[in-house]
């Protein structure tokens, strides 16, 4: 990796490359981390994938500091943002402005698959605070919830709370 930006730099991720973290209920799934200041010399952003199984869904929050960017490259389903919904499927593109509260569903019979831009970065560390260490080829573990006090690792993520917050048993 070169730390200067003044010389040529560049990156060629495979699609096995990566960190790669299971998620929780009710997302399931995992997420493979691609780029983040931690693995290049630029600081405006992270990216990613994110696998979603049929039915698995991306609770509802929003970014006060971040925008962030899908594409969908496999699979279909709907994205609600502010309580307007929207179908998606492959090709389809999804940008979440800061402060929009937005859901991500699948709602199709195969795996959604997304890439996924985060502007500025810190969305790796969501990932790592509330997910599972993944090993390439390990079958999917048992579903699992959010770890405790999440509620602080959104707050210092700056997240938007969701409009109608989720009872106990949904955390």
């Amino acid at each position: 990796m070169n730390e200067r930006h003044n010389e040529p730099w560049w990156a060629v991720i495979g699609p096995e490359e990566g960190e790669s973290i299971w998620q929780p209920l009710p997302s399931r799934g995992y997420i493979d981390l691609k780029l983040t200041p931690d693995n290049s010399p630029y600081d405006g952003f992270s990216v990613g994938t994110q696998l979603l199984p049929p039915g698995c869904q991306v609770r509802e929050h929003g970014h006060r500091r971040n925008h962030e960017l899908i594409f969908i490259h496999k699979g279909s389903g709907r994205v609600e943002i502010e309580g307007n919904d929207y179908e998606v499927s492959v090709g389809s593109t999804v940008l979440f402005g800061r402060y929009a509260r937005h859901i991500i569903e699948n709602t199709g019979n195969e795996d959604m698959e997304l890439f996924w831009v985060f502007l500025p970065p810190g969305l790796e560390h969501w990932f790592r605070g509330i997910g599972r260490k993944r090993r390439r080829g390990e079958p999917m573990p048992e579903a699992f919830p959010r770890p405790e006090g999440v509620e602080e690792l959104m707050e210092w993520m700056r997240f938007v709370p969701p409009a109608n917050p989720p009872v106990d048993s949904e955390k």
